[in-house]
């Protein structure tokens, strides 16, 4: 609403403390274990949902999440609202603040993200740009606490695959959270370079940051494997192409062979078996990583709680 004080953004992992964030986490765990807690905090309460790029977990678990909350949320498709006719999203923000008491915003271009934020004056969450996935990440996050209950500073985790929002994202939380982070691209691939320097300048919280083009250097003796699709939305067409430059880059008994004794492995999904995972390691942690899919709800929900509730 537009008279409302403009409360927090969630755009990006590192606009967060480390304090608030644990406490995020503190709160999804809560809500995990209570469904039924704040059932009522967001009655009268309305979600905005923005998605110019096509969604499974995001749309559903956003929706059930503010329905469960008491809320409710719109789902608006670019095709089929203005936001895909040109309206600016300078308009959009302005108008949707006068509408609801939040936005969320799946889109391609992280710029827009902040446009949005910037001329809203309702908390605005980035459900996804090709830059940055932080709420999948916080996801991931929640998922490892709950399986090793430990600090995670110094925890050795590896990213095998695309340099992409995913790879983006887990350097912010390396970051954030404080844990040597590996993450193995091939040569052209890796993630973007200026968030890369400056993880690799930082001494914050004992965290550590590499990259390199080796899949087996960056899972010796990591606890926890994770990895995400070879070709995101909107590379397409770059699909076949990019199976031959990745071969090799696959989570699989080879690598799960150097990792520590009962690593963790995750994927963000949707999955392409036979691709960055194998099925056979897919099938063997499948309760791990739809358990960190159904996560997505109880870590949203903590996220709509914190930014929305009165």
């Amino acid at each position: 609403m537009s008279e409302n004080r403009k409360l927090k953004d969630f755009l990006d992992l590192s606009l967060w403390s480390r304090n608030e964030l644990e406490g995020l986490l503190d709160l999804a765990a809560e809500l995990k274990q209570d469904p039924a807690k704040f059932s009522q905090s967001l009655a009268g309460k309305s979600l905005a949902m923005i998605f110019k790029k096509s969604s499974t977990r995001t749309r559903v678990s956003f929706e059930v999440g503010m329905f469960q909350l008491g809320g409710q949320a719109i789902f608006m498709s670019a095709t089929h609202t203005q936001v895909g006719r040109g309206e600016p999203l300078e308009d959009t923000a302005r108008v949707l603040s006068r509408y609801v008491d939040g936005i969320m915003i799946r889109t391609f271009e992280h710029a827009e993200v902040e446009t949005l934020a910037r001329y809203a004056s309702v908390p605005v969450i980035n459900g996804l740009t090709d830059l940055l996935h932080p709420c999948q990440l916080l996801t991931d996050i929640f998922t490892i606490k709950e399986r090793l209950g430990e600090n995670l500073c110094g925890l050795k985790v590896a990213y095998i695959g695309d340099g992409n929002n995913m790879a983006n994202s887990w350097i912010n939380a390396a970051l954030q959270f404080g844990f040597d982070l590996r993450i193995a691209s091939p040569s052209g691939y890796e993630p973007d370079a200026t968030l890369l320097e400056r993880a690799q300048q930082s001494t914050k919280g004992g965290s550590k940051v590499t990259v390199v083009n080796d899949p087996l250097v960056a899972a010796q003796g990591v606890r926890v494997l994770n990895t995400d699709v070879w070709a995101s939305m909107g590379q397409e067409d770059e699909a076949v192409a990019r199976r031959k430059v990745f071969a090799g880059f696959q989570i699989n008994d080879e690598l799960l062979a150097v990792a520590a004794p009962e690593p963790l492995v995750l994927h963000c999904l949707p999955a392409h078996r036979g691709e960055e995972i194998s099925a056979e390691t897919f099938e063997r942690y499948q309760d791990l990583i739809f358990t960190q899919a159904e996560n997505r709800l109880h870590v949203q929900k903590a996220l709509l709680v914190t930014l929305l509730a009165d």
